[in-house]
């Protein structure tokens, strides 16, 4: 027997291997999210929120935070300029929650390169709880997050506590493909590691930890001059020497990408980060888009009967856990199947396969409509000093 063939059916067996874990963990994962919460926390929190344009759906996410049902939190929303849109949906949240604790932030000035970052610095200051949950303009959340995500923040062995996420499509095509790359890639990817018992990430949709926590690691400023954020605030928080911990609720984050180019950017920015991160398994992630991967092993095997046996188990399984993983992380009562997104599976997997082959190479992405560099090796970025003017407003409610 050549080469060729002894490649295609390993990659067959990779292929159909990681789709099966991968559908293990999921189902074991939501198992565990039906289970009612063993305990919920009361401590008082600051959510702290940044900003950046009234892009759609913002006033119902929004919205969803004043509708928490903790006793006791402040919403602390922060912004770069005064004429940025996002402004007047705030407004209107505080006309609406008028007893809600809310603190706008509009401060102009830049520490470093992330944008992000430079906004969380700024309204920090703002902040009058010491537990805090950090959470994306685009996130919508449960009515029960704060009470659920906060909870382990009572062991002084953690550091932070994150939370997977699902995708909703707010346009077309290139929106539902992206919100597939969440469902059908992202969660399934981070639910086999957490089954394994890695815990090495920290994704930016919702993450809460102690202001404690934070000042240890040098605040947000240890943050400002790298992409990955969100993950690098767990990794140094665990060289602190405290833990990650998954929480076992989610929340919702809008895809709204109408054109290719605008996902494209997007999922590059990702899989760049990824390959800073982990460039080794970055490198081994070409087994986890099982479509493509099953017509190349079932070719490079010669399409025999155990080719073709291989890779209709591999495409078989990749369905089902698409099926699985269409029922919402949020709602674990949807049915099991559904068939309505079953044509863009294959479609969804070429997609994330060219992606993935692009961003073998390149430091570059583009985010909020300026270009950044990716280290080349993942590293503590250094702190740095404000770079630009004075707040330009600060308001309390």
């Amino acid at each position: 027997m050549t080469l060729a063939p002894i490649l295609g059916h390993a990659l067959l067996i990779a292929t159909g291997g990681y789709a099966l874990l991968s559908l293990l963990a999921c189902r074991w994962w939501q198992r565990r999210v039906r289970q009612p919460p063993a305990v919920s926390a009361t401590q008082p929190v600051s959510v702290l929120k940044p900003l950046y344009g009234d892009e759609p759906g913002l006033y119902d996410n929004l919205r969803s935070f004043c509708l928490q049902d903790h006793p006791h939190y402040q919403l602390v929303f922060g912004l770069h300029s005064v004429n940025d849109a996002a402004l007047a949906t705030v407004e209107r949240l505080r006309a609406e929650f008028p007893r809600q604790d809310i603190a706008v932030v509009v401060d102009a000035r830049v520490h470093g390169l992330n944008l992000k970052v430079s906004n969380l610095i700024n309204l920090l200051p703002q902040a009058r709880h010491d537990w805090l949950l950090l959470a994306d303009s685009d996130i919508h959340a449960p009515s029960d997050l704060l009470r659920r995500i906060t909870a382990p923040l009572a062991d002084p062995t953690v550091g932070v506590i994150t939370c997977l996420y699902h995708g909703a499509a707010l346009g077309g095509l290139w929106s539902r493909l992206g919100a597939l790359f969440i469902d059908d890639w992202f969660a399934p990817s981070v639910t086999l590691a957490r089954r394994f018992g890695y815990t090495d990430y920290s994704f930016g949709a919702s993450i809460a930890l102690r202001r404690d926590a934070l000042n240890a690691i040098g605040g947000f400023e240890a943050l400002s001059q790298h992409v990955a954020d969100d993950y690098w605030l767990g990794e140094l928080t665990r060289r602190q020497g405290l833990r990650t911990v998954l929480s076992e609720c989610s929340v919702q984050t809008d895809v709204v990408e109408q054109r290719l180019a605008d996902l494209a950017a997007r999922e590059l920015r990702w899989l760049r980060s990824i390959r800073s991160i982990a460039p080794l398994g970055y490198l081994f992630m070409f087994i986890s888009f099982a479509t493509p991967m099953a017509v190349a092993g079932w070719f490079m095997a010669g399409g025999t009967l155990l080719a073709s046996l291989l890779a209709s188990a591999a495409l078989g399984l990749r369905l089902v856990l698409h099926s699985v993983q269409s029922r919402s992380l949020a709602d674990a009562s949807k049915p099991l199947y559904s068939f309505k997104n079953f044509a863009l599976v294959p479609a969804r997997d070429s997609l994330s396969l060219l992606l993935w082959t692009i961003a073998l190479a390149g430091r570059v992405v583009r985010w909020r409509g300026r270009q950044m560099k990716i280290a080349r090796r993942a590293r503590r970025p250094a702190r740095t000093r404000a770079l630009q003017c004075p707040p330009v407003r600060r308001s309390e409610h």
